[in-house]
């Protein structure tokens, strides 16, 4: 089974070395088997293990249990150990959301603050092969396209990684028998009371007794050939989408081109353009993105109103999306557009801005340290207007070393900034888009590359 687990880790390029992986334990069979194998390869690619529990509260002293099954197996093998402990259920009444979901939200903010906290690289998630089948299955009864029926990601984010994906429930309990692996059993997996469990326990079992023993293997291989499929033309719908779409004045704008293309690119550069505005696909359905079609064919001026509080309007054929209002913008912030040729001071803020332009060729040796906060950018590829603002409703950013656009606001989340100071972040722009978060990060579209002829310095200090 280990040679299977290293194929799935070299295959989907799941590690680097030195990696510090965070590794999901509920004290199950699988998550133990995951825990258990990566400690024994942990050598070949010098991984730092951690072990992050999350005890639910939902089964009393049994999770109590399971908690201390995973702390001591964990002192045992000198694993540094974290665990929290979380009413599943209190949150599940207060968001009017299942146990499930709770759970699963309350699981991934923890693994996402530990990654934060201790600059892991990897979080490693115990699921397997027969899952994989089980989400499948679940997707095709919901009427999912091909994106559904790729399944679980071997790798999602770039940093969720998933061992064990190609390893069948069979052969995790085998490992855990043969290694002397005692794991802690959850009852109510063997409950018929969740759509899942019911699939897993009734459906699958029927499957192979009646029509098809290998159901598993089968619905893994349907999985990895969508996969390969989809990945295609989302290949396609991402450079339409560079063709067509663009941010402007806080808006993402679709243009009427676009609507030209075969239904399933059409249908992905909405979906890329829902999850550019909100992060996510959360509460869309194949219904939401026709809706879009629709007003696009209808006429300018038609409007709706889409799932996490996005407006698509047809302009002209255009069809123009932007998020209602977040938070407030300060009435006593306004833009001022920077002049190169002189020192900039901004009274309100307290500083003195400050250009410099440097010829690569012939006026490298200018470019020195200075005093305050000092950034670089390609002075060629900068068209428009150099303006000094805070946020506005809808502001996008793309970081260096990223292809796409962030929200803003859920850059300043991830930079840690807290949300009483958002407001007062400077921004350097050119034209609509930012180009410096000051203080925080610089934008990948006016990077320095090999192209770049002229250098513009950019220093911020404070007023004297």
């Amino acid at each position: 089974m280990i040679n299977n687990v290293l194929n799935t880790i070299e295959k989907n390029k799941m590690f680097n070395m030195n990696d510090k992986v965070i590794v999901a334990v509920s004290g199950g069979p699988d998550s133990m088997c995951l825990l258990h194998i990566l400690y024994k390869i942990k050598e070949r690619y010098k991984l730092e293990i951690i072990v992050a529990h999350l005890n639910h509260c939902l089964r009393g002293k049994e999770a109590d249990l399971d908690e201390k099954y995973v702390e001591n197996f964990c002192i045992e093998k000198n694993i540094e150990f974290y665990s929290r402990r979380v009413d599943v259920h209190k949150i599940s009444k207060e968001k009017n959301i299942s146990c499930e979901m709770a759970g699963r939200d309350a699981r991934y903010e923890f693994f996402e603050e530990l990654k934060r906290k201790l600059n892991a690289q990897k979080i490693a998630l115990a699921h397997n092969a027969n899952d994989q089948a089980e989400t499948v299955i679940m997707r095709i009864m919901r009427g999912t396209g091909l994106e559904g029926l790729t399944g679980i990601k071997p790798v999602r984010d770039g940093y969720y990684v998933r061992p064990l994906i190609n390893s069948s429930r069979k052969e995790i309990e085998e490992y855990c028998y043969s290694n002397n692996i005692n794991p802690r059993i959850d009852q109510t997996n063997l409950e018929n009371i969740f759509s899942r469990n019911k699939i897993r326990l009734e459906l699958i079992p029927y499957i192979e007794e009646n029509f098809n023993k290998d159901i598993v293997k089968t619905l893994i291989r349907l999985a990895d050939t969508v996969k390969n499929d989809n990945e295609y033309l989302e290949k396609i719908a991402e450079e339409k989408f560079n063709a067509y779409c663009s941010i402007k004045n806080n808006k993402l704008i679709i243009t009427k081109k676009a609507f030209e293309e075969e239904e399933a690119i059409l249908t992905r550069i909405i979906r890329r353009a829902v999850m550019i505005l909100s992060g996510n696909f959360y509460n869309y359905t194949k219904v939401h993105v026709y809706d879009v079609i629709k007003i696009q064919r209808q006429g300018t001026g038609k409007k709706i109103n889409l799932p996490n509080n996005i407006i698509a309007i047809n302009n002209y054929g255009n069809i123009e999306m932007h998020k209602h209002c977040e938070y407030n913008d300060k009435s006593d912030k306004r833009e001022i557009i920077l002049d190169i040729q002189k020192r900039n001071i901004i009274n309100e803020e307290g500083i003195v801005i400050s250009f410099d332009i440097i010829d690569v060729n012939n006026d490298v040796n200018r470019i020195k340290r200075k005093k305050g906060l000092t950034k670089y950018f390609d002075y060629d590829k900068i068209k428009k207007e150099i303006v000094f603002r805070h946020r506005s409703t809808g502001d996008f950013f793309m970081p260096l070393g990223m292809k796409c656009n962030k929200k803003l606001n859920r850059m300043f989340i991830d930079l840690k900034i807290p949300r009483e100071e958002r407001d007062n972040v400077p921004l350097i722009c050119f034209g609509d888009e930012i180009a410096w978060i000051v203080g925080y990060r610089v934008s990948e579209r006016f990077k320095i590359d090999s192209n770049t002829k002229k250098i513009l310095v950019i220093n911020i200090e404070r007023e004297e």
